[in-house]
């Protein structure tokens, strides 16, 4: 039975419109045919016969020779391909058409019978158009020899009968006779065969030589030929869908893993061009975009619902708002995860490729955004991500190659350079259409999702935005306002409240490139702007989480060496955005976190200044006009080193006040390292690995202790133990002098670089690859990388002159190397004085200023090693020319120092000429007045004896005629009196002023050893005390300028301290001067308070001053800069720490004296209110020293203050009950506010006798600890302080930045920055009128932000008096022991200190070099050294538990403890526990 074609017969003219295209035929003939065929009509035309004859069938058992057969196959096929569409007798054909149809021909074994067979039967079938001469078994066994068969043998061209198989494929296709497959019983499977084998053909064809490879044409009629029963058939089975579909996952990955982070070693492995089967499944997809759309939207939702059926499990639960109930809800499978993954990955590659086939999918996945489970939400948010992006199924592009050593650096509008990876069609984003515009609503809902209450959810949507702005939506672009809300988004999300989402923020920023991020991310703001996205990603550079910190830090680092160069040339956009980065970063040192520091150091030299930098990247390349002589490239050793150097510049250039004295402070650390890894190495060799030559217990012993002491700073000891006892097991002697070269002070930069490769590669290669976790930090805090021998000429050429900005930063350099580490001068010692003697002042000749600091280099370096300085005649009086006529004045004093670096009798007659030559006619305004001051007051110090005759003259002159002077009018500004100036403003009567102050106390402190030292020292206390007491001003006849008066009063109270770090001048220092001198911390003028603070910190850091100085510190309780308030609380925490490490009491005693402190404040009322506000000053202090360990001992001190007298005013003792009631309050609220758990402390502690008295008699006691001294009424505003004070801390997260603090509430604060006010009589119990608030800047630069503190342990102090009292106070507080401070303590300071001896100091008032950057060092900095000197106990890692109280029971704190009759002791002094450690 014929069979016709399953199409509906259309007129000529529509044909026409198909483009049904014969070979041979004209159109108008084609077009008549047709008619012709379809009517009967056609009797005008002669109809053509078939001629063929010969036979094509043979009964059973007697078949036709191949031979025969393919001969008449051939002739057949050639005269049926002769005959003509319409203009044949179909009758002629009926006979052969069934023989061809039979199975003997279509199941025939040879492949040519079955060629030409297949060739004769697309024939028949373009001549029968529209019918077809078979049954449907026939139909059916000829289309599965077609597809079995012949299609398949396209794939090899070189087969005999390929040219009959591509005649057979382009037959099927041009006549369209394909199509008759739809009318085939079973015809799905024949399909589904037809697809998958076309698809596989191709692919597999793809995989061979070029040579065997399908042909371009054959392809296009395949695709062609798929195209026409997609776009002709009623329906499409779901089976083929699927496997077209299915071709877009040949864009995966091998085994489909689209992982984000993939080794780029194995990006050669992965696809890089589109597969054929790809190319063919696209075009039919976007040819066919109508039906294929309807099927592929029924693909998925089949497939979505089946994956995502654990969504609607748990017998219909729904989850709730909390995050772990939706993750445990549904518990979907491994399986069903995949399955939908995969479905989505299938729906990104379809956006690439074919959008059109989506329109109707995306409104599903919109759907999914919107669902309860976690899972299909999240995998929702990844896909729009991406299919906004462009990315498909082969993955993300590789992120951005960012390399801090590249030299010459990179320029913003450098164009970039695609690498092989970026070329990958597959990975290269790519969206042919806006997602946002084409489905607005989609991409709304998606936006939403940063919102999302699942952390999951936020952070794959912050990933999914890093890919759309790192890729322009796919290369498409976005609207501006879609931009900005993205970034914004961004942001945001870097401030997350969860780890997992700041870490995928932080990860997203990594996607883009440099000029991306400046352009696009640093459009809002640098690092420098609140609330930018710079910002905001350098405060996770302190996050609370390792891997956030890491990743934020590392990136911040790396973008500003990639854009060091910009920086240098002054880029507005670049260094809008990455000026601040290094201040950011190296601030972090001061949160005194051992894994924090450890990161700072990778970070810093290895992104900052990266120990490989400069890499030159090639001969002959030229930077783009880089100003840090970046215009030579394949650069010399030489111009190596100088690259580097103006790196380092240019990164200290960039920083603020507190990073660089962090910067400072940490090159101050490197001398220190740099011996303790000495040590380390020569105990090494003496272990020899196991095989000990000598007193194995003593080498041993020797090198636990050291192994101990690099324990202290890493943040797990027992790891840095383990580490470097496998360095020591290898026993390697490469590796011993390797390291040596490392840290060797007289190394050069390439020197140290090659010294530490060749290490690291030593070990890597070893069995003890895992002690480098160790040893880098190690070498890189021990090996001096930064300030090099090799950088000084660099810097040394720079700070004679201003190019690009740099001498101030070169001076600070040359300033702190004269304190810490004079070493580094000595290869350039020669230099050093030729630049000296050349610029050589005179009368009539003035010197360069910016020589004082090459003077001072050469000061710090005659210190050091004073033998190697040659005296020769000329230098001796180019000495003398500077320390009379030398500029600016300091100058002298470095001149005198080198002077008198040998201290022996020459040095002692040169300094008795210069003393006679600078006193000659000196007076205020004489020529040259404050330089040979200056050198006067230097031989004070250092030649007492020689300057002993002419201490009256300087008295009067310092005095009489200078200090009691005043010469400078008030200057007013706006209306008001200009309240400071700065060190380079300073007047000639103010710097001589301060010189005259120095000069006394000069005086005093060199002749500390004299036995008259007490009685001289006892004027020059009144004199500072006066300076300090009447807030500067000393002239009776005359008001002194406000600035003057300001900086006269902080200089008095340094040097009060200063002082006070000899033993017997601290005894003569009294306890009520010692109150007027903590008045300081609360001065009205920000840079008095910060200042002495400073300097304070700078003494106890380096243990030069008693602890009874750490009261005063807590007066800042009320410090109203936060900047200030914020490092002051982190320094003290930080001391609090160490001692607590150490076991000393220091801290917890300090209440004993807090107490009489605040009861001897100005300010001081019994008025309730009044009180409120002096308990913050017990807030501040509980918030910075109490743990749970030791609050039972601070409670012990505040309730012995009860028990004893005022030793200063006796008669106001009833102020320090009422504050010890107070105390005590507060000490029980803060305890019950933080659930600890209070055990009263068991042992008894004593009381300094100066400040405290025993009570005349038991009685008294009695009464006095029955008595409550404050109202009842404060109870319940103490509990509200409290509460507020939490709320308030609350408000402030961790690692974030501290916002302006909100103005303080009436109960919260009073005026405790006072100005001069005159004395009053206090009366008990009346309301002290307060004074209105000193208000501060507006605005406080950058500098002014104090900095916490760790201390070098330079010497120890010796308590005095009786040993009982001493031991019960502070059990194991520390010895002290006072330095001399007569020009050479160097005997007597550890060998191991850095910090400089006042004889080097800068003058105090001329910067805060010295105050700055001694303080974060701690106490156990310093390395161990031989035998003789070690570590006495080694800071331990976290804290220690608390001390053993027997089986005292646990007691809950009330409001108030109630039975104060219990404590009542007895009140005969022999029953009061006294310690007489103060006057």
């Amino acid at each position: 039975m014929a069979r016709r074609r399953a199409r509906v017969e259309k007129p000529a003219e529509v044909e026409e419109e198909e483009e049904v295209m014969e070979q041979d035929q004209p159109e108008q003939e084609v077009e008549e045919e047709e008619v012709d065929q379809g009517s009967e009509q056609g009797d005008d035309v002669e109809l053509r016969s078939l001629q063929f004859d010969e036979e094509l069938s043979w009964r059973p058992a007697k078949p036709i020779p191949t031979g025969t057969l393919l001969g008449r196959l051939e002739r057949l096929s050639k005269e049926l391909a002769e005959l003509d569409q319409g203009a044949t007798d179909l009758e002629s054909l009926k006979d052969v058409a069934g023989k061809l149809g039979h199975r003997n021909l279509l199941q025939h074994k040879d492949k040519g019978v079955k060629a030409y067979t297949a060739c004769c039967l697309v024939d028949i079938l373009r001549l029968y158009v529209p019918d077809a001469p078979f049954t449907d078994d026939q139909l059916k066994m000829m289309f599965t020899m077609f597809i079995k068969d012949i299609l398949p043998a396209l794939r090899n061209p070189t087969n005999p009968y390929d040219s009959q198989h591509k005649y057979v494929l382009m037959s099927l296709t041009d006549v369209k006779s394909i199509l008759l497959l739809n009318e085939v019983h079973g015809a799905d499977e024949l399909i589904l065969r037809l697809f998958n084998s076309t698809f596989d053909g191709v692919e597999a064809a793809a995989k061979t030589t070029s040579e065997d490879q399908v042909a371009k044409d054959v392809e296009i009629h395949l695709t062609e030929m798929l195209m026409q029963l997609i776009d002709e058939s009623g329906s499409v089975s779901a089976s083929v869908i699927d496997a077209i579909i299915s071709q877009f996952l040949r864009a995966a990955p091998p085994g489909g893993n689209r992982n984000r982070e993939q080794n780029g070693n194995q990006s050669t492995l992965l696809v890089k061009t589109e597969p054929p089967a790809y190319v063919m499944a696209k075009n039919i997809c976007n040819n066919c975009s109508d039906k294929m759309s309807r099927y592929v939207s029924q693909y998925f939702s089949d497939v979505i619902l089946n994956a995502s059926r654990f969504a609607t499990k748990a017998n219909g639960y729904r989850q709730g708002d909390d995050e772990d109930d939706e993750d445990g809800a549904a518990g979907p499978s491994d399986a069903d995860l995949k399955s939908l993954r995969q479905a989505h990955q299938l729906i990104r590659e379809l956006w690439r490729a074919a959008p059109a086939v989506l329109l109707n999918v995306i409104p599903q996945i919109e759907a999914e955004l919107s669902a309860d489970n976690v899972h299909l939400r999240q995998i929702a948010t990844e896909a729009i991500g991406d299919m906004v992006s462009g990315i498909g199924a082969a993955g993300p592009p590789p992120p951005p190659t960012l390399d801090p050593a590249a030299y010459p650096p990179l320029r913003l509008m450098d164009d970039t350079q695609v690498s092989a990876a970026e070329e990958n069609v597959l990975t290269k984003p790519y969206s042919p259409q806006s997602f946002a515009q084409t489905h607005p609503v989609a991409f709304r809902n998606f936006v939403g999702r940063r919102n999302d209450k699942t952390s999951a959810i936020r952070a794959a949507w912050v990933s999914a935005v890093g890919y759309i702005l790192s890729t322009s939506a796919g290369g498409i672009g976005l609207s501006r306002e879609d931009e900005n809300e993205l970034i914004k988004g961004l942001g945001d999300k870097l401030t997350d409240s969860e780890e997992k989402v700041r870490l995928a923020a932080v990860k997203a920023i990594q996607l883009f490139d440099f000029r991306d991020i400046i352009t696009k991310l640093g459009a809002v703001g640098g690092v420098e702007k609140e609330g930018s996205i710079f910002a905001s990603l350098a405060d996770r550079c302190r996050d609370r989480k390792p891997a956030v910190r890491v990743d934020a830090m590392v990136l911040l680092g790396k973008l500003w060496a990639v854009g060091a160069g910009e920086l240098a040339d002054g880029n507005e956009a670049v260094t809008g955005c990455l000026n601040g980065v290094p201040s950011r970063i190296i601030n972090a040192f001061y949160a005194n976190d051992p894994d924090l520091n450890i990161l700072l150091d990778r970070v810093m030299f290895e992104c900052l200044i990266p120990l490989k930098y400069p890499a030159i990247k090639g001969k002959g390349q030229k930077s783009a006009g880089a100003s840090q002589s970046q215009g030579q490239t394949g650069a010399k050793e030489a111009d190596q080193d100088r690259i580097r150097a103006e790196r380092i510049l240019l990164m200290l250039k960039s920083l603020d006040g507190p990073a660089k004295k962090a910067f400072f402070a940490m090159q101050a650390r490197q001398p220190q390292f740099a011996k303790g890894v000495a040590l380390f190495i020569q105990q090494c060799e003496a272990y020899n690995g196991g095989v000990i030559d000598g007193n194995e217990e003593k080498v041993k012993a020797g090198l636990n202790k050291t192994l101990q002491w690099f324990g202290t700073f890493f943040p797990d000891p027992l790891k840095v133990r383990s580490d470097l006892q496998k360095f020591v097991k290898l026993n390697e002697r490469r590796n011993y002098q390797l390291t040596k070269f490392a840290i060797g002070s007289d190394s050069d930069f390439k020197t140290v670089r090659r010294a530490i490769n060749e290490l690291i590669a030593k070990i890597q290669a070893s069995s003890a690859a895992a002690c480098l976790d160790t040893l880098i930090p190690l070498l890189y805090r021990s090996s001096p990388l930064m300030f090099n021998r090799s950088h000084l000429a660099t810097i040394m050429d720079y700070s004679k002159n201003d190019k690009d900005g740099f001498s101030a930063v070169a001076h600070e350099i040359l300033n702190d190397i004269s304190q810490r580490n004079p070493d580094l001068f000595k290869a350039h010692s020669e230099n050093l004085r030729k630049e000296i003697v050349d610029q050589v002042p005179s009368e009539s000749r003035a010197n360069d200023p910016a020589v004082v600091d090459i003077i001072k280099a050469y000061s710090s370096y005659a210190k050091r090693y004073p033998k190697d300085i040659t005296y020769d005649r000329k230098f001796i009086q180019v000495l003398m020319d500077y320390s009379l006529y030398g500029t600016p004045a300091r100058a002298a004093k470095y001149a005198v120092n080198i002077l008198l670096a040998k201290n022996d009798e020459k040095s002692k007659v040169t300094a008795t000429n210069l003393l006679q030559m600078a006193m000659k006619d000196l007076d205020y305004g004489s020529s040259y007045f404050l330089t040979r001051l200056t050198a006067v007051s230097q031989l004070e110090r250092l030649a007492p004896r020689v300057t002993a005759d002419f201490d009256a003259l300087i008295h009067d002159l310092t005095i009489k005629k200078i200090l009691r002077q005043v010469r400078t009018e008030e200057k007013e500004k706006e209306g008001s009196k200009t309240s400071w100036v700065d060190d380079v403003d300073m007047s000639e009567e103010l710097q001589a002023k301060c010189l005259s102050l120095k000069t006394l106390v000069n005086q005093v402190l060199a002749n500390d050893e004299e036995g008259d030292a007490v009685d001289r020292v006892k004027p020059v206390f009144k004199l500072l005390k006066t300076f300090v007491v009447t807030e500067g001003e000393f002239c009776k006849v005359k008001d002194t300028p406000l600035a003057h008066k300001k900086r006269l009063r902080l200089l008095a109270g340094q040097l009060i301290l200063k002082l006070c770090t000899v033993k017997k001048y601290d005894d003569v220092f009294d306890a009520a001067s010692f109150n007027k001198l903590a008045e300081l911390v609360q001065d009205s003028e920000l840079n008095v308070r910060r200042r002495f603070m400073e300097k304070l910190q700078n003494y106890l850091s380096r243990g030069r001053l008693r602890a009874r100085f750490y009261t005063i510190l807590f007066l800042v309780a009320f410090e109203p800069v936060p900047e200030v308030k914020i490092r002051v609380e982190t320094w003290l925490r930080s001391r609090a720490r160490y001692f607590e490490d150490i076991k000393r009491r220091v801290m917890e005693s300090m209440m004993g004296r807090l107490i009489p402190l605040l009861a001897h404040h100005p300010d001081y009322s019994s008025e309730p209110h009044d009180l409120v506000d002096f308990a913050n000053y017990f807030l501040f202090y509980l918030g910075t020293v109490a743990t749970e360990e030791n609050i039972s001992l601070i409670y012990k001190y505040a309730e012995r203050a009860k028990q004893t007298r005022d030793a200063i005013t006796p008669e106001n003792s009833e102020r320090l009950y009422v504050l010890s009631d107070l105390s005590q309050t507060i000490v029980r609220k803060w305890q019950e506010k933080r659930n600890w758990v209070f055990q009263a402390w068991p042992e008894g502690v004593g009381l300094a006798t100066g400040l405290y008295q025993a009570l005349p008699s038991s009685e008294m006691a009695q009464e006095i600890a029955k008595k409550q001294y404050i109202p009842d009424e404060l109870d319940e505003k103490l509990d509200d302080l409290i509460k507020a004070l939490d709320r308030k801390k609350k408000r402030k997260s961790m690692g974030e930045r501290h916002d302006p603090p909100s103005k303080r509430a009436r109960t919260q604060i009073k005026a405790v920055i006072r100005e001069k006010r005159p004395a009053k009589k206090s009366k008990p119990k009346t309301k002290k009128v307060s004074k209105p608030k000193k208000t501060t800047a507006d605005s406080l630069p950058a500098s002014e932000r104090r900095r916490s503190g760790r201390s070098h342990k330079v010497s120890v102090y010796t308590e005095r008096d009786d040993e009982e009292d001493e031991a019960e106070m502070l059990e194991g507080v520390a010895e002290w022991e006072y330095e001399k401070e007569d020009g050479d303590t160097s005997d007597q300071e550890s060998q191991l200190s850095d910090a400089p001896s006042d004889e080097e100091d800068p003058n105090e008032d001329e910067s805060d070099a010295e105050s700055g950057n001694d303080e974060q060092a701690k106490d156990d900095d310093e390395a161990p050294d031989s035998d003789e000197e070690r570590p006495a106990s080694p800071k331990p890692n976290g804290r220690k538990a608390a001390p053993s109280r027997g089986k005292m029971p646990a007691v809950k704190a009330s409001a108030r403890a109630s039975a104060r009759s219990t404590r009542a002791r007895g009140g005969h002094k022999d029953d009061v526990d006294m310690d007489d450690s103060d006057d």
